[in-house]
């Protein structure tokens, strides 16, 4: 019985893990397109940008719970990780790992760790900025700020290349990230091999969207 529940407790924590990754690559891929549209439109993007940052249900219902889901999935992925070494009676020193798993599936924990420190520098960057332009300042509305709020934000080279090297890092995160959260929620069946594909082919091309837009912005600051 007692192995019967922790084993239970683990498909339910690695459950959890899944599902909180799958909602953030959905939130990854909607602002992904959010930002894809300032390449081409500064008008497009900063009435986006607007109507987003203005909605009520997005502000005071979606917000909240994509906070609350970075962290949940940042400290479910040390618990999961934790548990995981505790487990092994043979550490990977010993043991040729690359031999069988991907560099990637052997660090999520240090490419997660460096995503969510980026989120940080990204709240610091854009967030908080945005909360006290509305609610400390008390600005009134501005529909057009948006677009020249972004092209400032990559006008340093420093900040340009910290925000690529993390989004490599994040592709790495996704590669073994997309596949695994599908499969630990179930979707192995005949679809298997195009979701894989999918997979990857998402950890690729939006990860390296963002550092083209960013590298846009940059040189055509």
């Amino acid at each position: 019985m007692a192995k019967s529940a922790l084993l239970k407790s683990s498909i339910a924590k690695k459950v959890a893990m899944a599902l909180s990754g799958i909602f953030l690559m959905l939130f990854l891929a909607q602002h992904f397109f959010i930002n894809m549209t300032s390449v081409f439109s500064a008008d497009t993007f900063n009435s986006i940008s607007h109507f987003m940052g203005n909605n009520p249900l997005v502000q005071y219902v979606i917000q909240p719970i994509l906070i609350l889901g970075v962290i949940f999935h940042f400290i479910m992925g040390i618990v999961l990780e934790l548990k995981n070494r505790s487990a092994r009676p043979i550490s990977y020193a010993k043991n040729n790992g690359a031999a069988n798993s991907s560099w990637s599936s052997r660090n999520m924990i240090i490419t997660g760790a460096v995503i969510f420190a980026f989120l940080g520098v990204h709240f610091y960057d854009f967030w908080f900025p945005e909360m006290v332009y509305k609610y400390v300042d008390v600005n009134p509305l501005n529909e057009t700020r948006y677009f020249h709020e972004l092209v400032a934000k990559f006008e340093s080279p420093v900040r340009t290349a910290l925000y690529s090297v993390s989004f490599i890092l994040l592709s790495l995160h996704l590669w073994h990230g997309f596949n695994s959260s599908m499969q630990s929620v179930g979707f192995n069946n005949k679809y298997s091999v195009a979701l894989h594909k999918l997979g990857y082919v998402f950890a690729i091309v939006v990860p390296f969207g963002f550092i083209f837009i960013a590298l846009f912005h940059h040189f055509n600051h």
